[in-house]
C-alpha cells in the first residue's frame, strides 16, 4: 500500500474548534532585529492546537491586541474572523472555509506574504488539533518512521563581517554544518577564517527587493562565492542576462527558497530545481506544501527544511516535517536559542531527537 500524502492523511479528519485564542512573542535576534510573532490556540474537545505566525512587521501582530500592555493572550476588539474559525468540521472542510475568511480584518498587511503566513499559521494549529482529536501525531497518520533531525546554524556575519560567531558556534558544536548569507563585503581573509568545509549553503538573497538584506546580483560576486565555496548549495541567485552564464554547468548546485509557494511557482524557475527549501509558512496551506512535496518526490528534488526566526510552536513542527520527509538534509531549521543576540554558552548538537511519545503535530 502506498503511503498517503500528507493533506490527504489528514483533509477528513474530524475537526471541532470551540474557541480561539491568540499569544503575542518577542524576541530580539543575532540578525539585529526583534522578532515578533503570534500562536493561534485553537481548543476544541479538550485539546488544544496551536500555529505560529511569522509575519515580519509588527505592527501586523498589534493589530490583532488592543494595546502592547494588554494580556498578549487576549485579542483586541472587533476580531469576529476568530468566532468564523470555530465550528464542526473536517479538516478539508475547516481550510476550504478558510478561503473566505479574512483574517486581516484591521487592514491588509504590510507585506503580501503576510497572508500566507497567517493563513499557515491557522491551518497548522488545526492541524495539531485535529490530530491531537484523533488522538494521533504526524508522522503516525502518514505511517512514516521519525528520524533525527540534522540541522545547520544559519547566522551572519556582522558589520564589519568577521568569523566569530561562525567559529565560537563551531567550537561549541563539533560537526555542526552552516547556512550562511555571503555580502560583497566579504574579503578573502574572511572566508579563510571560516570553517569552509562545514558550510552547507549559502544564501545569496538576490531575490528580495526593499528589504535591508537585499544583495545586489553581479556576476563577479557570484563567481568568487562558487569559487570561493566549491561544495556548498548556492541558493536564491537571481538569474539575469549577466549572471546566468556564472551558473552554466553549476544547477545541480543551485537551491531556491524566496519564490517557493507552490508546484507552480517551482515549475516557474529557471530550470528544473536540484534543491529545494521548503518554509511551510510560505505556502499558506496545507495542500499547496502537500502538493510541493509530492511534486519534489516524483522529481528527485532534494530538499531541506527553513526557518522564520520563529519563537514557540512554529518551529517544533519544523523539526516535525523535517523528521518525517528530509531528515538528513542541511534543514536550517537550529533550535531558537542559536538565534540569540549572544552566543550561549550551551548549545545542542546536531542532529536532534525526537520525543519518545509525540501527539498532534509535534516532533
Amino acid at each position: 500500500m502506498s503511503t498517503p500524502t500528507l493533506y490527504r492523511a489528514i483533509a477528513d479528519l474530524p475537526l471541532t474548534v470551540e474557541s480561539v485564542a491568540l499569544r503575542r512573542r518577542a524576541r530580539d535576534t543575532s540578525s539585529g532585529f526583534e522578532r515578533v510573532s503570534t500562536t493561534f490556540r485553537l481548543r476544541g474537545d479538550g485539546e488544544l492546537g496551536r500555529g505560529e505566525d511569522v509575519t515580519y512587521d509588527a505592527p501586523d501582530h498589534d493589530a490583532l491586541f488592543a494595546a502592547p500592555d494588554r494580556d498578549p493572550r487576549t485579542p483586541a476588539d472587533g476580531l469576529a474572523f476568530l468566532d468564523d474559525l470555530c465550528g464542526e468540521w473536517t479538516f478539508r472542510e475547516f481550510s476550504d472555509h478558510l478561503d473566505d475568511v479574512d483574517l486581516f480584518p484591521k487592514g491588509d498587511p504590510e507585506r503580501e506574504t503576510g497572508h500566507h503566513y497567517r493563513r499557515w499559521a491557522v491551518e497548522s494549529a488545526a492541524t495539531d488539533l485535529a490530530l491531537r482529536q484523533s488522538d494521533t501525531d504526524l508522522a503516525s497518520i502518514l505511517g512514516r518512521d521519525r528520524d533525527p533531525v540534522t540541522f545547520a546554524a544559519s547566522t551572519r556575519l556582522g558589520d564589519p563581517p568577521t568569523a566569530d560567531r561562525v567559529t565560537a558556534i563551531a567550537e561549541q558544536v563539533p560537526g555542526i554544518g552552516f547556512k550562511l548569507d555571503p555580502t560583497d563585503d566579504w574579503t578573502d581573509e574572511v572566508v579563510a577564517d571560516l570553517p569552509t568545509d562545514r558550510v552547507r549553503v549559502l544564501d545569496l538573497k538576490g531575490l528580495y527587493e526593499g528589504t535591508e538584506v537585499d544583495q545586489e546580483p553581479t556576476p563577479e560576486f557570484y563567481e568568487w562565492v562558487l569559487e570561493s565555496f566549491p561544495n556548498a548549495v548556492i541558493e536564491d541567485p537571481a538569474i539575469t542576462e549577466e549572471t546566468r552564464p556564472v551558473f552554466e554547468g553549476e544547477e545541480d548546485r543551485v537551491s531556491w527558497d524566496y519564490p517557493i509557494t507552490g508546484v507552480e511557482s517551482v515549475e516557474n524557475l529557471p530550470w528544473e530545481p536540484s534543491w529545494l527549501n521548503v518554509k511551510p509558512s510560505r505556502f499558506g496551506t496545507l495542500e499547496s506544501l502537500s502538493d510541493t512535496l509530492e511534486w519534489a518526490r516524483d522529481h528527485d528534488v532534494t530538499l531541506y527544511g527553513g526557518g522564520q526566526f520563529e519563537l514557540g510552536v512554529g518551529r517544533d513542527q519544523l523539526h516535525a516535517l523535517a523528521s518525517v520527509f528530509y531528515p538528513d538534509g542541511p534543514n536550517d531549521v537550529a533550535p531558537g536559542m542559536f538565534n540569540d543576540p549572544e552566543v550561549p554558552k550551551r548549545l545542542p548538537g546536531s542532529p536532534l531527537a525526537p520525543s519518545a511519545a509525540p501527539r498532534g503535530f509535534e516532533f
